[in-house]
């Protein structure tokens, strides 16, 4: 899997939750069909705002984040964004209560340690 860490500098004041919730929600139906995409997290700082996306593979990161991309997001936002891309092998998930290898539940020694 591949993590993309994308940043956009603001000018302007920080929205507050419900602008940017709104212009989230507003937005959400296009990465509904990005392939590849597992998750984005939308971002909301005092400096900028952007997203955390798991992907797939890299490959499907590079087709996301094209050519393209980089104009539609500083037309869309009026500066230029950041991306950082990241390998991504291990999560812990404390919701599901999993630790995660490649996407998959695996013994992660949490019993072995508390007896």
């Amino acid at each position: 899997m591949l993590v993309a860490v994308v940043q956009i500098p603001r000018s302007g004041p920080k929205p507050d939750k419900a602008a940017a919730v709104a212009r989230a929600q507003d937005s959400a139906k296009i990465y509904r069909e990005v392939k590849g995409l597992i998750s984005k997290q939308y971002l909301n700082g005092e400096e900028g705002g952007g997203g955390i996306y798991t992907f797939e593979s890299r490959e499907t990161a590079e087709a996301w984040f094209n050519d393209e991309w980089w104009g539609w997001i500083e037309e869309r936002f009026g500066a230029r964004p950041t991306l950082t891309m990241y390998d991504h092998y291990v999560t812990v998930d404390n919701t599901a209560g999993v630790v995660r290898v490649d996407g998959e539940p695996v013994a992660d020694g949490s019993a072995e340690a508390a007896e």
